[in-house]
């Protein structure tokens, strides 16, 4: 089984998607730390100007005691108002707007507790959409132990996987031996982000799924693994 993981993060990159649509299992990493300044709580969107993030304001007081799914969203700024105003005025002329517009207006109606909450609830959707289908597991449910390259190892032991799919930033800090040891094979995603056509002159890249999916609609999914590896390609590789 190819097995990846990835903490809670708002309005994810491309790139997310790729690495678990190049997967047989998902892992949500709801048990980790909080991060600040990272993309737990904020991500990009294409406007006139460039591009813009939008924030989740975060309770973030004693956050590195906390587990990143005990993080709570400070709805005493109406940032959910604020942020769908941004997307539909930005996006409202967009080729695809209205397949999608409903899910995130309604989403952003409702008030949310949990950044991981919010998250979680938009990731399950967007894998939906995009066709990627794949077996979900969530760590608070699972208590893993271990800390970076042991905690995922772990991971890999209890839920039966043999091949791990780790970002690029993995390389940083996975212990290769360990995995060889254990007989799961690594694999570090290289992601080549994909050009499309977006509304204005020059293509952003690194925006928020959003944008492809407004620009793009049911072509997003080949579109995003675009010039990058397949699952099968994976498999070759690693055999």
């Amino acid at each position: 089984m190819i097995l990846t993981a990835h903490q809670p993060v708002y309005l994810p990159w491309l790139g997310l998607f790729h690495k678990i649509a190049i997967s047989d299992a998902f892992c949500y990493s709801n048990d980790v730390q909080y991060q600040v300044k990272d993309w737990n709580n904020r991500n990009k969107i294409k406007t006139a100007g460039g591009g813009v993030w939008l924030t989740v304001p975060a309770l973030t007081k004693g956050y590195r005691d906390k587990k990143i799914r005990e993080i709570e969203i400070n709805n005493t700024l109406d940032w959910r108002k604020k942020h769908w105003k941004s997307i539909y005025l930005n996006y409202k002329k967009a080729p695809y707007f209205d397949k999608y517009a409903n899910f995130l207006e309604q989403t952003y109606k409702r008030e949310w507790q949990f950044l991981s909450d919010l998250n979680e609830y938009m990731l399950k959707w967007f894998l939906t959409e995009l066709g990627i289908r794949v077996e979900y597991f969530k760590a608070s449910e699972l208590k893993f132990t271990g800390y970076k390259s042991e905690l995922v190892l772990d991971m890999c032991k209890k839920l039966k996987a043999d091949i791990y799919v780790f970002g690029a930033l993995g390389k940083d800090y996975a212990q290769k031996d360990k995995f060889d040891e254990a007989g799961v094979k690594i694999f570090f995603q290289d992601y080549k982000h994909p050009e499309y056509r977006q509304q204005g002159k020059d293509f952003l890249p690194y925006m928020g799924i959003i944008d492809l999916l407004f620009n793009q609609g049911d072509k997003s999914l080949e579109i995003l693994m675009s010039g990058n590896v397949t699952k099968q390609d994976l498999l070759n590789k690693l055999r």
